[in-house]
């Protein structure tokens, strides 16, 4: 290697890092997006060993099943959930002042039954980066299915948030709360009508 081709290579070296170090150290630069909240990361691990569930009453209608798209665009199916486990469903809007003072105690409430009761959010009239703030805001760690046209919102006759809706395993309806319900008071009805421990 020649002194000249050397000098050469060494100067667009130093050429190269120099145009590159702004961008590496500038405030321009683009920051990594946070990690979608209520997407399938947050569906639930496997059914816990020995998990005793009070058999659903007879003659009870059963609930809808949907499908719809998580925060994160992946499908699940509101079936596929309650085959195995019972299911809370938490309709609401990051614009409803009712659904955030509930919401804390909601999020830990699915915390303390996580895996044996499948908590999914349900929301609707919204912006998806406004989901995504109410989402981290009050640590909502289920997943959250997004109803962009309000279809299963219809379905499931709610018409305002909040509203909450019980499932037993299999799918039967066993109990709705318009206007939603605090957290004492659906751990009450989960441990009477669902969990048999």
């Amino acid at each position: 290697m020649t002194r000249g081709y050397a000098a050469r290579l060494v100067a667009g070296m130093l050429t190269l890092l120099a145009l590159l170090s702004p961008a590496a150290c500038s405030d321009d630069a683009p920051a990594r997006p946070e990690p979608v909240s209520g997407g399938a990361g947050v569906l639930p691990g496997p059914v816990p060993a020995g998990l005793a569930l009070r058999p659903a009453p007879s003659g009870v209608p059963r609930a809808p099943a949907v499908t719809g798209p998580l925060t994160d665009g992946s499908a699940v199916a509101f079936a596929d959930l309650w085959a195995d486990r019972p299911v809370v469903l938490v309709f609401f809007s990051s614009w409803c002042t009712l659904c955030a003072q509930r919401q804390d105690a909601l999020s830990e409430l699915a915390r303390t039954h996580r895996d044996r009761v499948v908590f999914v959010g349900v929301a609707t009239e919204d912006k998806p980066q406004d989901v995504q703030q109410y989402l981290r805001e009050h640590r909502v760690e289920y997943p959250v299915v997004v109803d962009g046209d309000g279809a299963i919102w219809q379905a499931y006759a709610v018409r305002e948030p909040p509203a909450v809706v019980m499932i037993a395993k299999g799918g039967a309806l066993l109990r709705g709360w318009p206007g939603g319900v605090d957290a004492p008071t659906l751990d009450g009805k989960l441990r009477e009508l669902v969990l048999a421990s």
